[in-house]
């Protein structure tokens, strides 16, 4: 009796459903998935409008200056922009522990959308109609990253092939 659920490899041979783990076979992620790319599209953003909201009120520093750089730390809009990006970073590792590079990356670029908005609204830059461009491209390839799966999967490969990959 033919297994309803099986799947058929690139060779053309049906491959039964149990051959893939659980996760495979469906690209969609947990809802608390989804929640972590979003904090990381937001943290990301936020933390860096937050950076430089405070590096214009410490004013402008060198590499050659560290002790200046130091002296930021204390700015509150500095310390908390470093606080949202520690944070940005530890959703950034579990999405990764989770998720391809590939995947993560793209699927979060909207927060260069959010990184403009911030920029325009909140912090009165000027954005030229270029770089509203290259928002809208950016926002166009997300749209085609959106519908790949999370994780690489390769599921024709035995449980050793696996392992030497």
């Amino acid at each position: 009796m033919p297994d309803p659920a099986a799947k058929t490899s690139e060779a053309g041979t049906s491959v039964p459903a149990s051959a893939f783990p659980a996760s495979q076979g469906s690209h969609r992620l947990a809802p608390s998935q989804y929640l972590v790319l979003v904090f990381i599209m937001l943290g990301a953003s936020i933390g860096d409008g937050l950076l430089s909201k405070g590096m214009r009120q410490v004013g402008p520093v060198t590499l050659a200056d560290p002790l200046a750089l130091v002296h930021a730390l204390i700015n509150p809009w500095v310390s908390c922009g470093i606080a949202v990006l520690l944070s940005f970073m530890g959703s950034y590792m579990t999405a990764l522990s989770w998720a391809d590079l590939t995947f993560v990356q793209p699927a979060t670029a909207l927060g260069n959308v959010v990184t403009a908005l911030i920029g325009r609204v909140w912090l009165h830059e000027a954005i030229s109609p270029m770089r509203w461009l290259g928002v809208i491209l950016i926002v166009l390839g997300v749209g085609f990253v959106a519908n790949g799966p999370a994780k690489t999967e390769h599921p024709l490969l035995t449980g050793s092939e696996q392992a030497s990959t």
